[in-house]
């Protein structure tokens, strides 16, 4: 990596008329804005299929794409949909946020009668899909499928023999419900065609994807239940313990998370093949790959199955170095970002060290007197670091100066020599760009001085998270032209031979 900096910016925050991001016209149009600003990366959140609480976070697969970013137009375009099928729909009235509930009974519809007509004349390379995503794909759609007959419910819910994969009923299963795992596995294909499009367009512009992967799998997915010998689960596939993370200055009562906890013993006996499939298909879909809670693979948090909060709990090893060494030896070089955020002991500082991957520093912590010391003002990071002015967990910079405690505040106004006449967030991002970390991430609020309405998420809550969307007029010319002499300022700017001329990218800003 190259000193260079990029924006975090959600598909599903992109502007589009139908109610939630997508990676159509607008996805380009956002590309096309990196580019202009002298952008190197687009960080975006896992694209695994939401599901309750809208999570990215908490998704039904590891290897499945997120059918509400399929975007409608492309479909039209195909003869897939008609224009008036889709603007029958019901797609919110408030372009500034996602209503899920509203999204997820509308674009199933319409999608839907797309996967009937693909029936009808099947792509050339539909059956080339099948074959590549055979492993994971049939018991995904299956596992769907299943969930659908059983009205949604969580598959730890399932009556025994369908949570335990009885044989015989699968295969009972795989006959009955064969027309929803068609359905399943066609709309995989749509998202995977639209997204290696977009990818290539978005490298085209000499922009690289991070994407982002959460250490742990959803309680309610088809990775557990496909794979239970993975897990640390009794007799009836019930978790014994779940991942979380104990109580500190930010969460009293800790954070229970409620994932199903890894079987480290089974999964260094198979040489960690769960784990190398999984980065692989990843590794495909992007350029970088940030692993969420990387402290995790050094010890992790151990919580009673059942518990109602994270209080009681204890640290359990985890692979420590052995794993990455067995990925990089069956994969080759890896381009990982670590999430070494949270409570990190010298054991964990040590394991990140020895995997050479870059960890991250998060500037809005720099100020909070609840981790003095840690690491995070920029005098203090060296070069192999990300540095984020925030994440998607905190708040928007504006937000952070309304809510900060007053020390903070005048600590971080006096330690970046932020003024009201620059802006607090446009200085505070200045930090970011000017400290010796090789890539600097900003988030596309931020740029936009947006306060705590644009925020994202607040961890340890479940409701009113990843619902906020970018004005449709926010990409001008003056905001890109201001982010890019501040990038180039500060050298992590290279002028780059690309497909696009500049004067096309002029045409698509305000």
């Amino acid at each position: 990596m190259e000193r260079a900096s990029g924006i975090l910016m959600p598909i599903t925050s992109l502007p589009s008329n139908y109610g939630i991001g997508t990676m159509g016209k607008s996805a380009r149009e956002f590309a096309d804005f990196l580019s202009l600003a002298k952008q190197r990366y687009w960080q975006i959140l896992p694209i695994g299929p939401t599901g309750y609480g809208d999570s990215p976070y908490q998704s039904f697969s590891s290897y499945a794409g997120n059918p509400y970013w399929i975007d409608l137009d492309e479909l039209v375009k195909e003869g897939l949909l008609a224009q008036d099928e889709i603007v029958g729909h019901d797609w919110g009235s408030d372009p500034s946020c996602v209503d899920y509930g509203l999204i997820y009974k509308s674009r199933f519809a319409v999608l839907r009668l797309a996967c009937s007509r693909l029936e009808q004349v099947l792509p050339d390379d539909y059956l080339e899909f099948l074959k590549e995503n055979q492993e994971w794909l049939n018991d995904y759609a299956l596992f769907m499928a299943i969930k659908d007959e059983q009205g949604g419910k969580a598959f730890l819910e399932w009556d025994e023999e369908l949570k335990l994969k009885d044989e015989a009923l699968m295969q009972e299963k795989m006959v009955e419900l064969r027309d929803e795992m068609k359905f399943y596995m066609r709309m995989q294909y749509l998202f995977f065609k639209q997204w290696k499009a977009l990818k290539a367009y978005v490298n085209g512009l000499g922009i690289s994807l991070i994407g982002d992967v959460p250490i742990y799998v959803s309680s309610d997915s088809h990775d557990m239940w496909a794979n239970p010998e993975q897990f640390q689960l009794d007799e009836e596939h019930q978790p014994i313990e779940v991942a979380g993370c104990p109580p500190d200055g930010f969460a009293k009562d800790g954070q229970l998370w409620g994932n199903p906890l890894f079987d480290w013993e089974y999964m260094e006996e198979d040489d960690f093949s769960w784990w190398k499939k999984r980065v692989a298909h990843q590794m495909k879909l992007v350029d970088v790959l940030r692993i969420d809670h990387f402290r995790g693979f050094e010890s992790y948090y151990a919580i009673p199955y059942g518990a109602k909060n994270a209080k009681i709990g204890e640290w359990k090893k985890g692979p420590g170095i052995a794993l990455f060494t067995s990925l990089e030896k069956s994969l080759g070089s890896l381009n990982i970002i670590a999430e070494d955020l949270g409570f990190l002991t010298q054991d964990v500082l040590d394991m990140v060290e020895k995997t050479g991957y870059p960890g991250m520093k998060v500037l809005q912590f720099a100020f909070d007197s609840r981790d003095t010391g840690s690491g995070y003002l920029p005098h203090m990071y060296t070069s192999n670091s990300i540095v984020y002015a925030g994440t998607h967990d905190n708040d928007t910079i504006l937000g952070w100066f309304e809510t900060a405690p007053k020390q903070a505040k005048e600590m971080a106004i006096a330690y970046l020599r932020l003024s009201e006449e620059e802006g607090y967030h446009w200085g505070m991002m200045r930090g970011a760009l000017s400290s010796v970390s090789k890539i600097a991430i900003l988030q596309m609020q931020d740029v936009l001085g947006l306060g705590s309405e644009a925020r994202m998420n607040i961890p340890s809550t479940s409701s009113d998270n990843w619902t906020w969307r970018m004005d449709g007029k926010a990409l001008t010319k003056k905001v890109a032209k201001k982010l890019g002499d501040l990038t180039q300022l500060y050298g992590r700017f290279e002028a780059m031979e690309t497909k696009k001329e500049e004067s096309e990218v002029l045409e698509c800003l305000q």
